[in-house]
């Protein structure tokens, strides 16, 4: 059985507080693009994972098998070969792993008839990262707590074409956080989304990961620069990073780009 888990873009993100065990509160929009690995799950004698395409850790934390072993505690499934292929980039901002996670919850789920709703999928998701729980409904949702509270939202972006530039530059999750200042909300998130007011997204929906790994990595600003004067309705980072995007009404033509960055067009 194949399935493809596809990734995210983050809309706002906004860095509120850091918790007393160490995480931290955020507010964000999580969108779902239709960039996507290829997850094959195939029975077998012995369960093994192999992946094609981009390099992935291939042990013990790999997060699909993470997945599987989380749901063969509570259910006899059998033995499995299960392949990736990966496409998506790795520490990007954009929810591949935790993708590839869910995705392979919702798979075993189907294949072995174990019917899981939606709210037992997120319950088994959560367990795996704060992003896995989003892409069980995969929809447009704002994301608040440490990421796993969820509200879907009517946004709809339907139409509109998105260029994805991922550099190539690998920022962890602790590097991203290493330079927040969290403060509080100012703004209604959602309120702002829904006006689909590109003008004012530029001015106030903002990634508060992007002051500190702009100047740490100066490329990226210049990237969102660029996206921007190539006609870009609204351009940002998409999580921690290092990915870009910028919305556009029409594709976009003639962009420069480098030739180690991976580069995506894309309609929603």
């Amino acid at each position: 059985m194949i399935s493809f888990p596809n990734a995210k873009i983050n809309l706002g993100l906004q860095i509120v507080e850091r918790l007393p065990n160490g995480y931290h509160q955020i507010n964000s929009c999580l969108y779902p693009i239709p960039w996507s690995d290829v997850l094959e799950v195939v029975p077998s004698k012995k369960t093994s994972f192999t992946s094609t395409g981009i390099t992935i850790p291939s042990g013990d934390d790999n997060i699909i098998l993470k997945a599987y072993r989380l749901l063969k505690k509570d259910y006899a499934l059998p033995e499995i070969s299960i392949h990736l292929h990966k496409s998506i980039p790795i520490g990007a901002g954009m929810g591949g792993g935790s993708s590839d996670g869910a995705f392979t919850l919702k798979l075993l789920s189907e294949e072995n008839q174990l019917f899981l709703d939606e709210t037992t999928l997120e319950s088994y998701a959560e367990e795996l990262g704060s992003d896995c729980p989003f892409f069980i409904k995969n929809k447009p949702a704002l994301a608040s707590g440490t990421g796993t509270e969820l509200e879907t939202i009517p946004l709809d972006l339907s139409g509109m074409h998105l260029l994805v530039i991922n550099p190539g530059i690998h920022i962890s999750t602790k590097e991203a956080y290493d330079n927040i200042s969290p403060k509080p909300v100012n703004m209604d998130l959602k309120e702002l989304l829904l006006t689909k007011d590109f003008k004012l997204w530029k001015k106030s929906l903002v990634n508060d990961f992007e002051m500190s790994i702009f100047s740490k990595y100066p490329q990226l600003c210049e990237i969102k620069d660029m996206l921007y004067e190539n006609g870009a309705s609204y351009a940002a980072m998409s999580g921690s990073g290092s990915t870009m995007f910028g919305l556009f009404q029409e594709k976009p033509q003639n962009l420069v780009s480098d030739e180690n960055w991976i580069v995506k067009s894309l309609i929603l």
